[in-house]
């Protein structure tokens, strides 16, 4: 289906008409709802002629309660009661979250894992397979050592800990106890 200047005209008519995407798809016949809309963007048709904005519902007073024997308040209920818009403190999780394009926090570093395990990971690492992406299996270490722009880039491939994606030396680094970890930030 192409866009003849007739069909274009059409949706332009029926687009300032107010008519929705799904009806003009159906007036003109073999286009999709979606391919209207991505058209009515494309020829910038987007904000609508002589649309109004909805007017604001308006909500329902709620019932006064009960008179209730007055009582000192605080600083903070007078304040609740008279902000209309309260700060409400942003949770740790959500905290977390960082915006796509934005560097990430310091990462943990080597210091922080134990110098026993760094051993261990040395030697196995000497040890390896030295296995390419392609050559990965559910029974392969998926450590990668090296830097992945690089040719001398590799993963682990010895076999994994039952239940985990690295083996005994690499699952030892990478999934710490918690109490540990946070032992040693102290």
């Amino acid at each position: 289906m192409s866009w003849t200047d007739e069909r274009v005209e059409t949706l332009k008519r029926m687009w300032s008409e107010g008519q929705s995407a799904s009806q003009i798809a159906k007036e003109l016949g073999g286009v999709t709802r979606n391919a209207v809309i991505g058209k009515v963007h494309r020829l910038g048709l987007s904000n609508r002629a002589g649309a109004t904005p909805a007017a604001p519902v308006k909500e329902k007073a709620a019932p006064k309660p009960a008179a209730q024997p007055a009582r000192a308040q605080t600083a903070e209920q007078t304040k609740a009661k008279t902000d209309p818009d309260p700060v409400i403190p942003m949770s740790a999780a959500r905290r977390a979250i960082i915006p796509a394009g934005q560097p990430l926090p310091p990462q943990p570093s080597a210091n922080e894992i134990s110098p026993e395990a760094l051993a261990k990971v040395s030697e196995v690492e000497k040890g390896s397979k030295k296995i390419s992406l392609m050559e990965l299996t559910e029974r392969t270490c998926k450590w990668p050592v090296g830097d992945p722009a690089t040719d001398d880039f590799w993963f682990c491939g010895l076999p994994v800990q039952q239940g985990k994606p690295y083996c005994e030396a690499h699952v030892g680094v990478a999934f710490q106890p918690m109490s540990s970890r946070r032992d040693r930030r102290r």
